[in-house]
Order: structure tokens, then C-alpha cells, then sequence
């Protein structure tokens, strides 16, 4: 079969291949067609000369919020997209089964980026977020559907996901984990995997966690205190030692009041990385702190974090959470996504929620994608 598209000698970087070498990519019918030197192109074959960039996997953003005019936070996942290299956008709970029908028509369907989506056991989702509104949905137990929840995750297994709840005194208010057990149920009922948001107690990390079951995702893992994972001595707590050790993942969402420097210090620094590296874009935190996945990225590349292990976060295993193996690989067969980046060198500004500013030598930008073998980026 003839390729549509050559990405012509860059270093392609592939965790799930323990990939890194100067190389060709070849894509045909929106598929990796093959990896390797001399690939030949035919006369309709499109050539990109990429020797000046890394080529991964497409990146794949694990929590964003893109429900666009839907919900207050929600931004434009195709513009979002084109800027920070993702080319999977995971929203996380930002629509409910009383209101995801609109979202899969009039922003999942016709986006040229692929969206997936954890959907809210909430009825409308994360419905109050906004400059001015700060509703917590899951603080008003009338609000949880899970009945209906259960029947629409079943109905659009093509891009659900997984089921989000978030809990904590911002979001779930005295409700405490009451909102997360309603969750679990939704979940197990369809045996699909959870996603937890934790903001401040009540509950507690630790009570969070003793809940999640292996494969389930706790987002804002790196979160500042309270409810931080790390003690003040700067050690790692039993309790996430534990929870790895039986399977939960742990996930950045990085977002508007989740990330801080100390914590990700900490952490590492015990050498316990995180599952995944995700930005929880939305409304409140594109202009800073997080701007964007690469950001994100960065931020850790400049705390030690190698390459590799930071591109497998945002690749290999954001697609195992999802439970997608043919996501964020570069195999023959699989989808036919790629992101093309560089890491910068020099001195860049970076900032975390509590106002923490860290100058990092690299930055990791964005050249391109490629989306289901197509050269997708404008320039």
C-alpha cells in the first residue's frame, strides 16, 4: 500500500517501543503504516522533512475541559490543539448524562481532534465554574444521576471513557466522599474506570484513595496542601505508596489551583513520577498557570524529569488509563497520530498555582501533528 504521508528523518521518541532513534514515519489509510530509515515515497506520497524536530506519538491530553459554549470553562479543543501538540483531548467531566448528548453532537462529532470523555455522574456536569460562579455540583446530592449516568455511558462507549466525580470542600462541599461512592457504583455497574478530582478536605487524599480501585485515576495528584500526597518531612505518604502498588493511577490536571512546585519536588524527589502528565485546560487557566500541555511537559523536564519518561506520560500511558492501546504509539496498525516537538534551550519563566516561580533551562514546543495520517497543523 502506497503512503499518503512520510515524516522524513527526525528523532522519533516511543516509550511503548522503547523507541529512540533517527528515523522515518510512514502513514497510509490514517493508520502508522512504518517505522524505519529509506522509506520510500510513491508520486502521491507527501514528504515532510522533520530532521530538526522529535517525533512521539500523538500527545494526549488526559484532562482537559472542551465542552466549547457548553459550559462556562470550556475552551475550543481544535484551536487549544493546534497549539500545544495534543491530538487526543480526554474532557474530564465537563458534561453530565443530562447534557452529553449536546456535547457529542456539536462539539465531539464535527472536531478534527479526537475528543474522548469521562462522563460527570453529576446531571449537568461541572455547570457553575467561571470568574464570577463557583457552584460546587457535586456538593447538592439531588444533582447525582446515576441511574442515568450508567445508561448514557453505556450508550457511547465509542467516546466515553470513564466515569468523573470530584470531590473536596470546593467541589463536593460537606458531602465528602458520599459523591465519590455514588461514582464507584456508576463505574462498576458498567465496568468502566473512575477519575476523582480532590481539592481540599473534606474528604482526605487518604480516604480518596482508599476507594479507587486499580485502574482508576486520581487527578491533582501533585496538588499543594492541604491534601497533598507528600508529607512536610518531603517524604511520599503510605497511603500513595499503597495505592500504586494495587494500581491507582495518578494523574497531574495541573488546572487552576492543582499543581505546585513543592509537592512535584517532593515527589520526584522520592522518585515517584507521576502516571500522567495532563494540563486540565479550561477558561480559568489557558492564560496561566497552565496554558497548555507542552507547558505542563515542560515543567517537569526542568525538575529532572527525563524526556522519555515525560513523552510515555503523555503518550503510552494516557492511552493505557484509557484503555485505548492503539492511542500513543507509533506501532504499525495503530492510529495514525503524531506530534512533532523541540525542546528549547534557555531560561523560562514557569509558575505553579500557589504563585511559585521556577526559571527551567528547556522548553518543550510545539512543530505540528499529524492527525489520522494527515499533516493536520496549518503551518
Amino acid at each position: 500500500m502506497p503512503f499518503d504521508l512520510i515524516l522524513r528523518g527526525g528523532r522519533v521518541i516511543d516509550p511503548s517501543q522503547k523507541l529512540d532513534a533517527v528515523t522515518d514515519v510512514a502513514f497510509s489509510g490514517g493508520k502508522v503504516a512504518a517505522v524505519g530509515s529509506g522509506l520510500r515515497a510513491d508520486p502521491g506520497t507527501q514528504v515532510r522533512d522533520v530532521s530538526q524536530f522529535i517525533v512521539t506519538p500523538g500527545l494526549i491530553d488526559l484532562h482537559t475541559h472542551v465542552y466549547w459554549g457548553g459550559t462556562s470553562l470550556g475552551i475550543d479543543a481544535e484551536e487549544f490543539c493546534r497549539n500545544s501538540g495534543v491530538t487526543t483531548s480526554v474532557d474530564t467531566g465537563s458534561a453530565g448524562p443530562g447534557n452529553f448528548a449536546g456535547f457529542r453532537k456539536h462539539v465531539i462529532e464535527p472536531s478534527q481532534v479526537r475528543i474522548l470523555a469521562y462522563l460527570h455522574v453529576s446531571h449537568a456536569g461541572i455547570f457553575g465554574f467561571s470568574h464570577r460562579i463557583m457552584v460546587g455540583e457535586s456538593e447538592e446530592l439531588r444533582l447525582m444521576n446515576p441511574i442515568e449516568a450508567a445508561k448514557v455511558a453505556d450508550a457511547n462507549r465509542d467516546v466515553i471513557v470513564g466515569i468523573k466525580v470530584r470531590v473536596g470542600l470546593h467541589s463536593s462541599g460537606t458531602s465528602g466522599a458520599v459523591p465519590l461512592d455514588i461514582a464507584l457504583q456508576v463505574a462498576d455497574e458498567i465496568g468502566m474506570p473512575l477519575m476523582a478530582h480532590i481539592d481540599h478536605p473534606p474528604p482526605t487524599y487518604e480516604e480518596v484513595l482508599s476507594r479507587l480501585r486499580p485502574g482508576d485515576v486520581l487527578t491533582h495528584a501533585f496538588r499543594p496542601f492541604p491534601n497533598s500526597p507528600a508529607t512536610a518531612q518531603g517524604t511520599v505518604k503510605k497511603a500513595v505508596l499503597d495505592a500504586r502498588e494495587r494500581g491507582v493511577l495518578f494523574d497531574i490536571g495541573h488546572g487552576k489551583g492543582s499543581f505546585a512546585f513543592k509537592t512535584a519536588r517532593a515527589m520526584l524527589a522520592n522518585g515517584f513520577y507521576p502516571d500522567t502528565i495532563s494540563s486540565d485546560i479550561h477558561q480559568l487557566c489557558i492564560d496561566g498557570p497552565a496554558y497548555d500541555q507542552v507547558t505542563t511537559m515542560s515543567k517537569f523536564l526542568c525538575m529532572g524529569m527525563p524526556l522519555s519518561d515525560v513523552i510515555a506520560a503523555s503518550t503510552e500511558n494516557a492511552a493505557m488509563a484509557l484503555r485505548r492501546p492503539a492511542l500513543g504509539t507509533l506501532k504499525p496498525g495503530s492510529v495514525g497520530d503524531a506530534t512533532l516537538i523541540s525542546v528549547k534551550q534557555g531560561q523560562f519563566d514557569y509558575e505553579d498555582v500557589v504563585g511559585e516561580h521556577l526559571v527551567g533551562d528547556r522548553k518543550i514546543v510545539s512543530e505540528g501533528v499529524v492527525i489520522g495520517g494527515r499533516w493536520w497543523h496549518p503551518n
